[in-house]
């Protein structure tokens, strides 16, 4: 597979899965601009341009976009998102509406912010998780958001179709990155490994690979799809 000459945004690119998609894009002769939220020092990989964007921050979009206006562009990978486990009984409307922004409507607008610069026959990949069908407890705002970035991506494949344009989602499951091992212990990670059928937890550069495909050429009769990576925790 090859994308060169191609131009690629990645939200959240910096580390996990997001970081493994920037190299695979990138690998694959890809321009990746790719943003990240300034909390710590991260150096572009060859390809790539990062930038600081606050995801919260509904302004940052146009920063975003702006680093795209001139060249065009052709795949959009919706990945930035964050997690607040908590209790419905202890929820909080600013945290309602922190979560909605981050996983939802930033992702919604950038698909908005992106037609006038994407070309046909380009890509959108949005980030979603095992988790809206295995919900757990405390994860109703994370589960609710990502449910609702699957339904605008069955939305968009209708209404970009004409154009050639594919919007589909990927939905990963346990996968090893510093998020999931921060909010499970080592016995519920082996306990989820050997559940999956293919007895292990996921890598983000098996993430990564399916992002690609769904970025690449050879998925051009692939639309409106959830394909759930998880190694065969869901099957």
């Amino acid at each position: 597979m090859t994308l060169t000459g191609k131009t690629a945004i990645v939200t959240g690119g910096s580390r996990g899965i997001g970081r493994a998609i920037v190299r695979r894009l990138a690998d694959a002769g890809a321009r990746v601009v790719f943003t990240h939220a300034g909390a710590r020092r991260v150096d572009a990989y060859p390809g790539t341009q990062p930038i600081v964007a606050d995801q919260s921050d509904l302004a940052h979009l146009a920063v975003v976009f702006d680093q795209v206006r001139d060249s065009g562009l052709d795949i959009l990978v919706n990945n930035a998102a964050i997690s607040s486990p908590t209790p419905i009984a202890d929820l909080t409307t600013a945290e309602l509406e922190r979560v909605m922004t981050v996983n939802f409507t930033f992702p919604l607008l950038a698909i908005r912010e992106a037609l006038p610069l994407l070309r046909d026959g380009g890509r959108i990949v949005n980030l979603s998780s095992l988790n809206t069908v295995i919900p757990g407890p405390g994860l109703t705002l994370y589960c609710a958001s990502k449910a609702a970035l699957e339904q605008v991506t069955a939305v968009a494949a209708r209404e970009l179709g004409h154009r050639g344009i594919t919007v589909n989602t990927v939905s990963p499951g346990a996968t090893d990155t510093d998020m999931l091992r921060a909010t499970n212990p080592p016995e519920a990670l082996a306990q989820t490994a050997a559940l999956t059928a293919l007895r292990r937890l996921g890598e983000p550069d098996d993430v990564a690979a399916v992002v690609a495909f769904l970025a690449g050429p050879d998925a051009r009769w692939i639309t409106g799809q959830n394909i759930r990576a998880t190694g065969g925790l869901l099957v």
